[in-house]
């Protein structure tokens, strides 16, 4: 299996967090094609942060298409694929937030979604392999600039 979701997750740099840490649990995804899991402890210091619950979720959720797609043959005139399908994977996390004092929770979502060009997994896997490896590693290394702009909006 290509996702196999280790526990804990240990997360990346935030402002205001010292080594965070995710302990997790096997959920059901909404979908067949899908793992998902849900946060069940919290660890290193998340002042303020809290854990899965029905009413506040914090689930992870990679998921890929219900039909993989291949490509197609060239035409016979031109040898030009006309029609390259895309497999579209990715990854939604959900976290129950909250917006104001006495205030039902809200869900925030994250996705990071990525589509492959049918064919380019086969013909092309080093590049497919190298633009995801700089994806999620651009990721990483902004992540605590990522969480800062989500909550002061400068970019």
């Amino acid at each position: 299996m290509s996702i196999t979701p280790a526990s804990p997750i240990t997360g990346s740099a935030q402002t205001g967090f010292t080594a965070p840490t995710y302990t997790h649990v096997t959920d059901t995804p909404p979908t067949s094609q899908g793992k998902q899991v849900v946060v069940t402890a919290l660890g290193g210091t998340q002042i303020g942060a809290t854990i899965h619950s029905v009413a506040s979720p914090f689930t992870l959720n990679w998921y890929r298409p219900a039909n993989l797609r291949v490509l197609g043959s060239p035409s016979p005139v031109t040898n030009v694929i006309a029609n390259v399908p895309v497999n579209v994977y990715g990854l939604l996390s959900r976290k129950g937030v909250s917006v104001a004092a006495n205030q039902p929770i809200r869900v925030m979502e994250i996705r990071t979604t990525y589509g492959v060009p049918a064919g380019a997994d086969t013909y092309d896997a080093p590049n497919v392999r190298a633009g995801l490896s700089a994806h999620f590693g651009y990721l990483q290394q902004q992540s605590a600039g990522a969480g800062d702009m989500g909550i002061n909006g400068v970019l």
